[in-house]
């Protein structure tokens, strides 16, 4: 099971977080990982000031701009699953 938390704080939220956690849904959805995946959200994960939504994929972090999710979950998330 791969863990993907994203930041759904003040700051994230005004840098694309709902657009990226919109996209992983209908991603997750569109491969039928549902049983694979676990999308959660979670209130300032205390890296404000990077470009990007900060995000976790089991445990790990990364700063994601929402125009680059669909290439993220491409080569981080499902390769987290193979």
């Amino acid at each position: 099971m791969v863990k993907i938390t994203v930041c759904i704080g003040s700051s994230c939220h005004m840098k694309g977080s709902r657009q990226i956690i919109e996209e992983l849904q209908y991603l997750i959805r569109t491969d039928n990982l549902d049983d694979n995946i676990e999308l959660a959200g979670a209130f300032c994960m205390g890296k404000c000031g990077t470009e990007g939504v900060s995000i976790t994929v089991n445990g790990e972090y990364f700063s994601l701009k929402a125009e680059d999710t669909k290439k993220f979950f491409e080569e981080v998330i499902l390769k987290k699953i193979s």
